[in-house]
């Protein structure tokens, strides 16, 4: 899986890295707009999203053929789940809500083949590998494959650096928007003391185990807060987002749109579905 090689190695390296999670809505040429547009990846949100199969794997085939890194967010990390998912062909998972290292090994089983897992590889994810030796699939499926355990409770934040730290985590991630409830401190500010503490927690886990963190929210807000690793929300709130600011500039006339085409939209504006 070259993209997920690369991928795995731009955010190690710490570039900045930027891709978009799909939620709302998710069609095939969504894959060329984010390679387009100068994204580093997508990923499909099968927890909250409610997406026909046939379209995940057609999407997850897309960007195998050019070569642009899709991840999928599965419903649960319940075994025959994360296989399932895996079926359909991505380059790696966020997975949601991970509270304990326990979480990670059940993945790994659902995700190696035997002797090191239990997986039966099927569907369209074995175009991956040109051939099923058992080594083929190690070398070029096992090895790159991306794992994003997001802390979503106070029991994940309790257990944030044994996750950090096992061999299957890429990167670690926060989910802020359930965290922050678990925290009882939903209160739609993404600023609250509480749950900022939270995620520099989560943040220094990574780094003690000498891996990145994966967020999501306001991108120029992550990047001045030192982030790298970041998604700028969900495309159709961006879309939105932008939409409500042009009309705005339009509705004002021609100084006002040609203020909105000098400042653009803040790439996380707009995001209020919850990660």
């Amino acid at each position: 899986m070259e993209c997920a090689k690369l991928l795995k190695e731009r955010i190690s390296r710490g570039d900045l890295t930027l891709g978009l999670l799909a939620t709302n809505h998710l069609w095939l040429e969504l894959v060329e707009v984010a390679r387009n547009a100068g994204l580093d990846y997508l990923i499909i949100d099968e927890e909250h999203g409610v997406f026909d199969g046939e379209l995940v794997v057609q999407v997850c085939s897309l960007a195998r053929l050019i070569n642009f890194p899709v991840l999928i967010r599965p419903q649960d990390t319940e075994c025959a789940l994360v296989r399932r998912a895996a079926d359909k062909g991505p380059c790696g998972f966020l997975l949601p809500c991970v509270e304990t290292a326990a979480q990670m090994d059940q993945v790994s089983q659902a995700l190696y083949m035997p002797p090191d897992g239990r997986r039966r590889p099927g569907g369209m994810g074995v175009r991956w590998v040109k051939d099923f030796h058992r080594s083929t699939w190690r070398d070029e499926v096992e090895r790159d494959w991306i794992v994003l355990p997001q802390i979503e409770t106070s029991r994940g934040l309790e257990n944030v650096g044994e996750i950090a730290r096992h061999p299957m985590t890429t990167a670690i991630a926060v989910g802020p928007y359930d965290l922050a409830a678990d925290l009882g401190v939903c209160n739609g500010d993404p600023n609250d003391p509480k749950l900022l503490g939270a995620i520099e927690r989560v943040r220094q886990a990574g780094r003690d185990a000498g891996k990145n963190m994966w967020v999501i929210g306001d991108a120029d807000e992550m990047i001045r807060r030192g982030f790298t690793f970041i998604c700028v929300g969900e495309p159709v709130w961006i879309l939105e987002g932008v939409l409500r600011q042009r009309v705005a500039a339009w509705r004002n006339g021609p100084r006002g749109v040609h203020q909105a085409s000098r400042t653009g939209c803040p790439q996380g504006q707009g995001l209020r579905k919850k990660a």
